[in-house]
């Protein structure tokens, strides 16, 4: 679990950084591809892409010592992190809700970290394999067709989206029994990680310039939350402590209530993205 924080508090922090920097970049038209490629010119989204990087480093390590619905609900609560950081360097007020749910965001994750066992023992089926490829194509093939999407619910859209291919990549790590570059070559698994990852970028650098943050962010949490946790329970064998199932869903779900509080905080609020040079 302390993997698991370390990496929250890097996508969280990173969030905000990114955030800025997409705000800054006028669309130019060229579509989602073009906007990405704007944005990497800009040095704080390049600061956030290593933050990234490192929380990545971070999420490998913990899910590959504890399951995935806890790895998950401590990704979600990055926007407990994101909220703090931007209160505390932006100047962002909150509300005493919002801090109200950072604070059971924090207490969520104690549940998780008490309840949890250890990762499950299966290794995942070949079905299963291909199945998240599959998955990694559909998302990727979302992301090309998002500038087409119509305005009405396409902020959602694109969050769940990219929820579903941040999950891709939590299944992806668990699926890669072997670090050997022959097994690697051939398992479906590390594909569907690396297109899932990027394809959920694109999603979510589309879904935060050109939509409602709020509910891009709510459909992001709940992608990268409950299949990722269902696909970790029912076909890797995850698992909670002996007797303490109940405190794990309880910390799971508050965990996740607590997050889609603070979904606004999948970016930095537009007039904190102006104000900052």
């Amino acid at each position: 679990m302390v993997c698991a924080l370390a990496a929250s508090v890097c996508f969280g922090t990173a969030t905000v950084w990114q955030a800025v920097a997409t705000r800054a970049v006028v669309d130019g038209g060229g579509g989602d591809t073009a906007l990405l490629l704007r944005a990497l010119r800009q040095w704080r989204y390049l600061a956030g892409l290593l933050l990234d990087g490192l929380g990545f480093v971070f999420q490998v390590l913990a899910l590959r010592a504890v399951p995935i619905y806890a790895v998950g609900a401590a990704l979600a609560a990055s926007l407990a992190v994101t909220a703090v950081v931007a209160a505390r360097m932006l100047r962002v007020r909150l509300s005493r809700v919002e801090w109200g749910a950072v604070g059971v965001v924090c207490a969520g994750l104690g549940m998780l970290a008490l309840a949890s066992g250890a990762e499950g023992s299966r290794g995942g089926s070949e079905i299963l394999r291909w199945g998240i490829l599959c998955a990694a194509l559909c998302v990727l093939l979302l992301g090309s067709l998002a500038g087409r999407l119509p305005e009405r619910g396409r902020a959602p859209l694109l969050g769940l989206g990219a929820g579903f291919g941040f999950g891709v990549v939590e299944v992806g790590v668990r699926l890669i029994d072997s670090l050997r570059v022959p097994a690697l070559l051939t398992n479906p698994s590390v594909y569907a990680l690396l297109l899932g990852g990027a394809a959920a970028f694109l999603l979510l650098t589309s879904a935060i310039q050109r939509g409602s943050v709020t509910s891009a962010t709510a459909g992001m949490i709940l992608g990268e939350t409950l299949a990722p946790a269902a696909v970790g329970i029912l076909w890797l064998g995850d698992h909670t402590r002996p007797g303490l199932t109940w405190l794990a869903l309880l910390g799971f779900a508050v965990a996740v209530a607590g997050a889609l509080t603070l979904a606004r905080f999948g970016e930095a609020p537009e007039e904190v993205a102006e104000a900052v040079p």
